[in-house]
Formats: C-alpha cells, sequence, structure tokens
C-alpha cells in the first residue's frame, strides 16, 4: 500500500504531467493552425512549437520515471531506456537554450559587431539550429549509449531497485570528460545569453526610472515583465539542470523522499515555463482567453 507521502507525490506528478502537456499541446496547436492558415510559420513560432513538442516527450518521460518509483509500473533498466531519456532531454535542454539565445538577440542592445550580425541573422539561423540540435543530440545520443548507461548505472539501479548489485564498468577520463562537455556546453550559452539579455534589459530600467517619467513611463511595465520572465526562465532551466545533475549521483535512492521531490522539481520546468511562455506572448495570450471563454460557454 503506498505511503501518504507517495499518494501526494503521484497526484502532484499527475497534475505537473497535466499541465505541461496541455500547455505544450496548445502552443503546437496554435503554432500548427496559423501554419496551416497563412502556409508559412515565422522562426520564433517554429522555435516554439518545436520546443514545445519536445517538452511533451520530456513530461512523458517524467511521468514514466514517476510511475516506476512509485513502483506502479515495471522498469527494465537497458541502455535503450537511457538513450530515449538523454535525446528527449538533450533536445528539450538545446531547444532551450536557443530560445534564450533567441530573446537576447532580439531583444538585448549591446555594442559589438558579433552581437549586431547575429541579432540581423537569428531569424534566418532559427530553422538550421533546429535541424542541428535534432541531428547532433541524436548522434551523440546512440554515440555516447554506452559510456552514459556506464555511469548511470549506479544511480538508475538505485532509483528503481533496492537490491542492485551490478558490477559497473569504468570508462576512461576523455570519455568522461566527453560527456561532461556535451553536458554543461548548453548550459553554458543558456547563462551567457541570459545574463546578458539580463544586463541590458536592468540598464534599460534603470535609465527609465532615472528620467523625468520614472516608474510612470508607459515602458517601464514592458521592461520590468520582460525581466522577471527571464529571470523565471533562468531559476527554472537551472533547477532543472541541477536536478539533472544530482540524478547522475547517489543521492537519490528508492522510496526517498527527497527522490520524489527530486523529480517533481525536474519535471516543474517544462511545466511552469511553459505557462509563463503562454501568458508572455500576445498571440498565445489572447488565443488562451479565446479558448477559456469557448469554454464557459459551452458549460
Amino acid at each position: 500500500m503506498l505511503e501518504l507521502y507517495r499518494i501526494a507525490h503521484l497526484i502532484f506528478s499527475v497534475i505537473q504531467f497535466l499541465v505541461g502537456v496541455l500547455a505544450n499541446g496548445f502552443i503546437v496547436v496554435v503554432n500548427c493552425t496559423d501554419l496551416i492558415r497563412q502556409r508559412k510559420m515565422v522562426p520564433f513560432d517554429l522555435l516554439l512549437c518545436c520546443l514545445a513538442t519536445s517538452r511533451i516527450g520530456l513530461q512523458m518521460v517524467i511521468i514514466f520515471i514517476n510511475l516506476a518509483v512509485l513502483s506502479l509500473i515495471e522498469f527494465s533498466p537497458v541502455p535503450g531506456n537511457i538513450i530515449i531519456f538523454m535525446y528527449v532531454h538533450a533536445s528539450e535542454l538545446w531547444l532551450a537554450t536557443w530560445l534564450s539565445v533567441f530573446y537576447c538577440a532580439k531583444i538585448a542592445t549591446i555594442a559589438n559587431p558579433l552581437f549586431f550580425w547575429l541579432k540581423l541573422r537569428i531569424s534566418k539561423l532559427v530553422p538550421w539550429l533546429i535541424c542541428g540540435t535534432l541531428t547532433y543530440t541524436f548522434l551523440t545520443s546512440v554515440f555516447h549509449r554506452k559510456h552514459a548507461w556506464i555511469i548511470s548505472q549506479k544511480s538508475w539501479l538505485g532509483l528503481f531497485s533496492q537490491n542492485a548489485t551490478t558490477q559497473i564498468e569504468d570508462i576512461s577520463a576523455l570519455q568522461y570528460a566527453l560527456l561532461l562537455i556535451e553536458f554543461v556546453l548548453p548550459l553554458f550559452i543558456f547563462l551567457i545569453s541570459a545574463f546578458l539579455l539580463i544586463f541590458s534589459l536592468g540598464r534599460h530600467t534603470q535609465q527609465m526610472r532615472s528620467t523625468e517619467m520614472g516608474t510612470r513611463h508607459p515602458g517601464m511595465s514592458v521592461y520590468i515583465s520582460a525581466l522577471l520572465s527571464i529571470l523565471s526562465f533562468l531559476i527554472l532551466y537551472l533547477s532543472q539542470y541541477m536536478m539533472a545533475a544530482l540524478g547522475f549521483t547517489q543521492i537519490f535512492k528508492i522510496k526517498n523522499t527527497i527522490t520524489l521531490l527530486g523529480i517533481l522539481l525536474f519535471g516543474s520546468y517544462p511545466s511552469v515555463h511553459s505557462v509563463i511562455l503562454i501568458l508572455g506572448n500576445p498571440k498565445l495570450k489572447q488565443n488562451a482567453k479565446k479558448f477559456l471563454l469557448y469554454s464557459k460557454c459551452c458549460q
């Protein structure tokens, strides 16, 4: 019989899954509907649509992990499962990273020739970044399947088996370093773009506060809203990274409240941030209001 805290975890994980799938599914439906109507999709919408799709896949992986940890379904610890998780997670991280880069290139104002070149060409680069990301993550997931499985055996078998006695092989320092670099690289790019954008928005906000209009300036709320949105993006992104990193350590064990809390924190990012994206995007927000009004009328 499930303990009370595990029942609570199951309820929260199901809510988290439904919110994530509905929010990301809504983003995909709205953008695909516009594609059918206009027969084209702007680069930003294409990036959002691909990110939302990857997050739906990630939510499915997370709910599978939740059910397996709670012993509600059987989990077969084989390298194939690790490859699927690596591909889905890496794709979502890279697409979220390119979203941060897109925001930075379009919103931030930095006097640098390279940044100015990126600002002019980021829209044309988006399709290539998406294709390159999906290809790169697939190839690296397949190429490193053995090494990633070796590293993750202790932590993942510890999650799903209390009596895991599998002998763990060793991998070379070079192979471990390559896996670490590939894991940290999107975080490094994300942090650069996020901090540049926060610095630029913070500077503009400070300049507007020092003017005669002060906080009554009509554009002030826009800058503050954008700044809060990026800060929430940064916090959620880092929380998922931290939980993913801890997942490959010995801290998570089966039937442990720390484990369940860590999985919930890991799954909160693709759900909560997608809701923030909808609320911060005029087109998505307007369509969400129409959908809610239509739902009320049908009741």
